[in-house]
């Protein structure tokens, strides 16, 4: 997944580069939000722009385009960026400090919380609701045919199933597909790897019964996808939160609750169809993320 792409030295020289050496850091009147190169993190940081201009004395300014996750962390831990406006709880599995190795939701979160306030002087808040991890997903037809609702139940018809899956995801040892099977209890008939960009349109027309998609990804909704649950939890848990470095919420105390205000506002489904909007509809983020708001009563 490209939460979990390692930091190469190119990344963190273009990271840099989009930083620029101007931030005023925690001390001005100015915070930077940090995003990754992908929709959702862009369109949560417009709308934490505009929470934040809207309620406070603080100016935004956003720095998208942050090559992956861990370059978001390196950034927010120099001060270069003084919030994420989205990082998810499974990056505690990349090495930044010593863990108990678990996929229990909140113990990974806890762990996320606990350990960036520790070892790197982040405030990392509650998720604000969804999830982007891998999940099965199928066409609705073929949910109701066979009555699919969660990962386990394709026990009886996985047998006679095609799957596509993204190919790096097949040769993996810990958290692939042997690792999978083993988990459930169950293989597929057949394996089609494929870019994972391909997967949603090889469902929706057929080619195979079942792919390996995002969670969060618009393609699900644009082609009309089903999720199946991850009732035994095999993926870990990457719930996203947005995370801000101690000393700027010392430096304007105010700012945490601004934080809050999205805090469990933004389920799966929700998030998918704020993507959506700008993937697939071509919509402004800024202007997608303040439509959220308005309905959401957070603003006027």
């Amino acid at each position: 997944m490209n939460k979990k792409i390692g930091v190469m030295l190119l990344s963190v020289v273009t990271a840099a580069a989009a930083i620029g050496c101007g931030s005023q850091g925690s001390g001005g009147d100015t915070i930077k939000i940090g995003t990754q190169t992908y929709t959702e993190p862009k369109i949560v940081a417009e709308m934490y722009k505009t929470l934040i201009e809207d309620r406070t004395d603080i100016s935004v300014e956003i720095v998208p385009d942050l090559a992956a996750s861990p370059v978001v962390i390196s950034a927010l831990k120099e001060n270069e960026i003084q919030m994420a406006s989205i990082l998810y709880s499974g990056e505690i599995f990349n090495g930044y400090f010593d863990i108990e190795q678990t996929k229990d939701r909140q113990k990974v979160m806890e762990q996320a919380q606990a350990g960036f306030d520790e070892h790197y002087g982040f405030r990392w808040f509650d998720g604000y609701g969804f999830e982007n991890t891998y999940g099965f997903t199928v066409r609705p037809e073929v949910a109701e045919q066979h009555g699919l609702e969660k990962v386990s139940d394709l026990a009886a018809v996985a047998g006679d199933m095609r799957l596509g899956v993204d190919t790096t995801w097949l040769e993996r040892d810990n958290d692939g597909y042997r690792a999978f099977a083993k988990h459930y209890g169950f293989e597929f008939g057949q394996t089609f790897p494929m870019e994972i960009g391909l997967v949603y349109e090889a469902v929706a027309n057929e080619e195979v019964d079942i792919v390996l998609a995002y969670t969060t990804d618009p393609r699900l909704k644009e082609f009309d996808l089903k999720v199946l649950a991850d009732d035994k939890q095999f993926f870990p848990p990457y719930d996203g939160s947005p995370v801000v470095r101690n000393d700027t919420l010392e430096q304007h105390p105010e700012l945490a609750d601004v934080v809050s205000l999205l805090v469990g506002q933004i389920d799966a489904q929700t998030m998918t169809g704020l993507n959506y909007e700008v993937d697939v509809n071509k919509r402004d983020a800024a202007e997608v993320a303040n439509e959220f708001l308005k309905e959401r009563g957070l603003i006027e």
